[in-house]
Parts: structure tokens; sequence; C-alpha cells
């Protein structure tokens, strides 16, 4: 049964990101410190599912990984900063600018894994990658969002370093800390914590489309499209780039999953603690809905299309 309600993922953002436009006050009591618990509690769950053994895999799928995590961070960033600009968001609000390419700087999100086992992609790349871009966003998102932003708005990126650190490392790390020497705790919560994961970024969401709804209700339709352009574009540009290289269809598939799917809870939390009471966190969160809904969409059709097909190791 919870298996079930957390693979409704992409029904809960859509469902309680639209109440929340309309009926904002039901959501926007998660805010302010909740919401940097709440992302603490993603990745909390993330690292109870990672070992030791995920990251040393990244050197038996050297090729695979490292062409996946580089798309990753340029892919995406550079796409955001293309977008921004060609849409010109700036003329709405130069905050949302910010948060189009804050989001596209952050690292591949948890769903990211499930939606890589529905394609028959390669889970365990999938893991690897979401996992060694976590780690790296630590330093690559507060200093890639700081190139790619300019003069427009200051961004510190030292302090988005210091947040992205206390709100990734420190609870990833104790969370592969309890799954190596706590494993009795670990394997009895292996199904809640999708879960609660699925609860906390659905919260932070529905929190933020809530406390900016008259911006995303204005009218303007550049504040929808750009999210969706970004994660349709990162999609398919990731599927591309990885069979350029000559990878297999099924870490092809996951490459493009990867950087399409970015951890806009991340994006959002730190949108929201760097620059408050701006449209910053818009992007992230309306991303979040969007990438889910693609994720998903993409995943049923290539499992459909390839109904017999079993996924192979990455090269």
């Amino acid at each position: 049964m919870i298996r079930h309600l957390t693979n409704l993922f992409p029904v809960w953002i859509l469902v309680t990101g639209i109440a929340a436009l309309f009926y904002p006050a039901a959501f926007t009591w998660f805010s302010g410190n909740l919401i940097v618990i709440g992302l603490g509690v993603i990745m909390l769950g993330m690292g109870m599912t990672l070992t030791l053994d995920d990251f040393r895999r990244v050197g038996r799928m050297p090729r695979a990984a490292l062409a996946g995590v580089i798309c990753q961070f340029t892919i995406m960033p550079l796409f955001g900063f293309l977008i921004a600009r060609g849409l010109r968001l700036e003329e709405i609000d130069p905050h949302l600018a910010v948060g189009l390419i804050l989001v596209s700087c952050c690292p591949g999100g948890t769903a990211s894994n499930v939606v890589a086992f529905l394609a028959r992609a390669n889970v365990a790349l999938s893991v690897t990658m979401t996992a060694v871009s976590t780690m790296a966003a630590i330093v690559l998102t507060p200093y890639l969002t700081k190139w790619l932003v300019g003069a427009a708005v200051d961004v510190d990126a030292l302090f988005l370093l210091k947040r992205t650190a206390l709100v990734v490392l420190l609870p990833v790390a104790t969370g592969i800390v309890l799954n190596r020497y706590a494993r009795g705790f670990s394997r009895r919560t292996r199904d809640v914590w999708p879960f609660v994961s699925v609860v906390a970024i659905v919260l932070i969401v529905a929190s933020i489309l809530g406390a900016k709804n008259d911006i995303i209700l204005q009218g303007d339709w550049r504040i929808l499209a750009a999210p969706a352009l970004l994660h349709l574009g990162a999609f398919g540009l990731g599927y591309v780039a990885a069979r350029l290289v000559r990878l297999p269809e099924d870490a092809s598939r996951t490459i493009s999953i990867e950087v399409g799917m970015q951890n806009s809870g991340l994006g959002a939390t730190l949108a929201n603690a760097h620059f408050p009471n701006t449209a910053a966190p818009v992007p992230c969160a309306i991303s979040a809905a969007y990438h889910c809904i693609i994720g998903s969409l993409l995943a049923g059709f290539w499992r459909w299309r390839n109904r017999d097909e079993e996924p192979a190791d990455a090269a």
C-alpha cells in the first residue's frame, strides 16, 4: 500500500500544487524552518538508501557515470540560462530568472531512481549519478548559479555553499552511516523513507506555490513555459548527448532521466533561504511538478515500447 502511494508522487504534486494556488492557507503553514527540516528529511531518506558500494560503482561504469555527471552540470545550467534570457524572465521579475537558473544547477532528484526503474533504464547508474551529483552539487550548485546569474542579482555563493552543505552533506552522510551501522532499522524503514520524502517534497512545493500564487496567477505565460521548456529540453538533450558518446540504450535513458529530473526541493529551499520574499522559489516549485510528470510519461513510453527488454549494465 505504501509503495503504491509513493508511486503516485506525480499525482500528489499536481493535485496539491493546483490546490495551493487557489487555497494557499491550507499549505503555507509549512514554511521557514519547516522547509529546511523537510529537505533534510528528504536527504536523510536518500542517504538511507545508499551504501559505499553505490559510490564504488563509479569505478565499474566510469564512462557512463562521468558522461552523466558532466551532462548534469553543463546541459541543464546552460539551458536554464538560455531559456531565462530567451524568454526575458527579468522583464517580469529578475528573481524569476535567478530561480530558473538555480534549479537548473541543482543535482538529480531522488525520484529519478524510481523513474529509471520504471523506464527499464540502468538503476545502478541512476543511483550512482544521483549520489555523485548530490555530492558535487555542494560546490557546483552555488558557484554555477553565481557565474550564470552574473551581476543581475547579487548571489552570495559562499552562503549558498554553506547552506547546501548543511541541507545535503550532513543528512545524506547521516543516512549512509545509519544504513551501514543500523541495518536492522534501515531494513524496517526501507519502504517508509520514500513515502516520507514524497510527503516532504509535496509540502515544500505546495507551500511555495501557495505563498507565490499571486505571481503565478498573474497571467504571464512565461512563468509556466520556462520550467516546461527547461525539462523538456533537458530530457531530450541528455538522451542525445549519451547516444553521441555511444552509450547503450539503458544508460542513455538513465542519463536523460537524471539530467531532466532535478532536485527541485533543494532549489526551492535554497531560493527561499537566499532570496526571501522574492519570486526566486517559484520556478523551482513549478519545476518539481513538471519533471515528475514528464519523467513518468517518458518512463511509461519507454516501458511500453520495449516491453520485453531487460536492462543491461552500462559500459
